[in-house]
């Protein structure tokens, strides 16, 4: 992949660059008047017949290639860009091999510059929180795992004329279906928003397998995305461990924001619990953030308030003078303002508190059937 030269139909338009990307190569492109983002896997790669590696060797590459596009494929078919509710869904235009590299294609987004959305008022956050449940919740209800469900993976995206910020979840490189996830030499993620029972797998812990990396794994990072989104940054916890899920493992507790409301402390509490069968589904966690009063930031009472009543030297009573507060904390990761920036296909919809992005309406809108998710 060239800048200048065509991936099939596709005129590649920017110097290729892995700038955020991991094992990957991304670029954007050009076909027929349109722009997209296209990504190229340096893993796996296709043997060539004229390779000159063993027999053994170009058939455990096969079986490689072709269990990653097995899985790749198969959350592919189950999310229908169509359904009303994968308006904010990333979702991919296309996904093929050339010669011996993977290549998947979205198709490209200009995202709003925000690098600090727990400064938003509670009702923007109810927004952009809801809208990233929403597409969660789509996503459980088809058994698909995110698998690196992070603040980076997700951008903002903010309609002309409006206030309001919706969450666009992009880069499903890493998602496969509940119960089903890549090898653990294999599987993709963030250690920092790891669950407890992905650091096990990862490790091979012979007590963990396949099957107890459920949509679970998906719902321990929403709560430690949720604390980040709200107050600027992941809960605390003893700094002998390296994220909050290897502290979890430990049997350790997470300090949570004091500024939280009560109720939202202990979603997140129940969020980020060490049995994933204790975490609550999306759709409880959904009806808390349509109460914009549970989205407010409690006074920090470290800090104290303007205007606050004390006794002078004389005996008398004035106004203190106002007092500077603690400032916010910037948004923990880099922010997704450049690098690659993908769009969902099939246009958006209104969403939950539903505003309409562009204007367009999805095709053939369809809904499966609601799973009862508590």
């Amino acid at each position: 992949m060239k800048q200048g030269s065509l991936l099939r139909d596709y005129l590649i338009t920017s110097k290729p660059t892995n700038d955020g990307a991991g094992k990957c190569v991304w670029a954007f492109a050009q076909r027929n008047g349109r722009e997209y983002f296209v990504k190229e896997f340096l893993e796996p790669k296709r043997p060539r017949p004229e390779s000159m590696a063993t027999p053994e060797t170009k058939r455990l590459q096969h079986a490689q290639c072709a269990a990653f596009e097995r899985r790749h494929r198969s959350v592919i078919r189950r999310i229908d860009p169509t359904d009303l509710d994968a308006g904010n869904l990333v979702t991919a235009v296309d996904f093929f091999c050339e010669g011996t590299r993977y290549y998947k294609v979205t198709n490209r987004l200009y995202p709003a510059n925000l690098a600090a959305p727990h400064r938003l008022t509670p009702h923007q956050k109810s927004v952009l929180l809801g809208t990233l449940g929403d597409s969660l919740r789509l996503l459980h209800r088809l058994d698909i795992v995110h698998g690196d469900l992070k603040p980076q993976n997700v951008l903002l995206h903010r309609p002309p004329d409006s206030d309001l910020y919706t969450a666009k979840l992009i880069d499903f490189d890493d998602a496969y279906v509940s119960g089903e996830p890549p090898e653990h030499d294999l599987i993709g993620g963030d250690h920092k928003y790891g669950a407890p029972e992905w650091f096990r797998y990862l490790r091979g812990d012979p007590a963990i397998g396949g099957d107890a990396l459920t949509t679970a794994v998906d719902l321990f990072a929403f709560g430690l995305m949720l604390h980040t989104y709200l107050t600027g940054a992941l809960p605390d916890h003893d700094p002998s461990h390296t994220s909050p899920g290897e502290a979890v493992n430990a049997g350790a507790e997470l300090q949570l924001d004091p500024r939280l409301d009560d109720r939202l402390a202990d979603a997140v509490r129940a969020l980020v619990a060490v049995a994933p069968a204790d975490r609550p589904k999306v759709n409880k966690v959904l009806r808390l953030l349509d109460d914009r009063s549970a989205l407010a930031l409690k006074a920090d009472p470290a800090v104290r308030r303007p205007g606050r009543v004390r006794a002078s030297p004389n005996g008398t009573s004035r106004s203190a003078p106002p007092q500077p507060t603690a400032a916010p904390q910037p948004a923990t990761g880099p922010q997704p303002a450049t690098g690659p920036q993908p769009t969902a296909a099939g246009g958006d919809r209104p969403t939950r508190l539903r505003i309409n992005l562009d204007g367009r309406a999805p095709r053939s809108p369809k809904r499966p059937p609601e799973k009862d998710e508590g």
